[in-house]
């Protein structure tokens, strides 16, 4: 079972959703950083459950607890441990679930494969696993204001269901014009609508999907390699890791299937002394690598699979079942929790990456003619 990513800042989580505890064990942390906890807390505390009717009434306050890799607050080089403490999983909640596959769930695959499963929750399936992820990217965002000071991960929801929101300038966003309303969409107009949407679903026992947006402004230039470590593949990997994700796009996406290469194309320019896109279609990669422009990524997310309707299922046997969960508190659409998690992704690959090319220009010397960075 694969539980780590990245490769030179690389991390691994641990933990079931209603285990003893969650957490990860970042290795690569570069030493010499001043990591402040409570920052990590913060990023926490922006997935964490019961923040608003929109989301799962689970009662956790997600504390965070450091174990190893920093002294005085400064990172020591060493592995980071950061573990949460699981105080009010209700393993009673799942009893009616223990013999039966929930349609969409991974409790059947997860059988397929081991030959056992975590009988509470999703186990290492559940949402409650990012915890590790989201711990590990705020870690990895504090050291990156230190190296690319400029560069900033922005995420916000950008549509549910059919209603799509209207944003004229993402350069223009913060996170905390984001994070002002617990939709986390930016657009006053389009997230009332969406936000009686996702309440009439819950008030129904239903669940719905949508789409976050994702921005990496001021990145570097020079990162990813042109074949199978493209930065596009590389985000795709990590985005699509990603509980209930169904969908990724970079740049004009599935638009681009229906243009003409000369609509598509990002004429090159100067301006200021450095070489830049005048359009940009390809959404900050080309061939694989960053070319310093704005990176624009949408993550598609399918419905929360589990809801409070009847449905067709089968027991352990094979045998024919409907099932319709007694208790549980899950999200009627994972959309304003996982925009914290989908920054963190993104801050993950960024952070690799960037550590890799530091490896690469240490290999160029001084043979390059164009600068990887402005």
């Amino acid at each position: 079972m694969s539980n780590s990513l990245g490769y030179l800042y690389r991390i691994s989580t641990f933990g079931e959703s209603h285990g003893g505890a969650v957490g990860v064990l970042i290795d690569g942390c570069p030493p010499g950083h001043r990591i402040s906890l409570e920052k990590v807390q913060h990023f926490l505390n922006r997935r964490k459950p019961g923040q608003s009717q929109l989301s799962s009434p689970r009662n956790e306050q997600d504390i965070l607890e450091c174990l190893s890799g920093l002294e005085n607050g400064i990172s020591l080089g060493s592995p980071i441990t950061i573990i949460v403490r699981n105080k009010d999983a209700k393993k009673s909640h799942y009893k009616d679930m223990q013999e039966v596959y929930r349609p969409s769930h991974a409790d059947f695959t997860t059988d397929l494969k081991y030959g056992i499963r975590a009988q509470s929750g999703g186990g290492r399936a559940s949402a409650r696993e990012t915890i590790g992820r989201v711990a590990g990217a705020a870690v990895a965002e504090q050291v990156l204001a230190n190296l690319v000071p400029e560069l900033r991960v922005l995420a916000y929801v950008e549509s549910v269901k059919d209603v799509k929101a209207h944003v004229p300038d993402p350069m223009l966003l913060t996170r905390d014009m984001i994070d002002s309303h617990p939709l986390r969409c930016p657009d006053a107009a389009s997230r009332e609508e969406m936000s009686k949407i996702i309440l009439d679903a819950k008030a129904k026992g239903d669940s719905v999907g949508g789409s976050i947006r994702c921005l990496c402004l001021n990145p570097p230039r020079g990162l990813g390699s042109p074949v199978f470590e493209k930065l596009h593949s590389e985000f795709a990997k990590a985005f699509m890791s990603l509980p209930a994700t169904r969908a990724f796009a970079i740049g004009m996406g599935f638009q681009a299937e229906e243009m003409y290469g000369s609509e598509h194309n990002d004429a090159f320019v100067t301006q200021d002394g450095a070489i830049r896109t005048k359009t940009n279609r390809s959404g900050g990669i080309q061939g694989g690598i960053s070319n310093g422009e704005l990176i624009s990524m949408r993550v598609g997310f399918k419905p929360v699979a589990t809801i409070f309707k009847k449905q067709e299922t089968v027991n352990k046997q094979g045998e024919s079942r409907q099932f319709k969960p007694e208790q549980g508190r899950h999200d009627p659409c994972v959309l304003p929790r996982a925009v914290p998690m989908v920054e963190s992704m993104a801050l993950l690959v960024l952070m690799d990456q960037y550590l890799r090319q530091l490896v690469v220009k240490a290999s160029m010397g001084e043979n390059s003619s164009i600068k990887t960075e402005d």
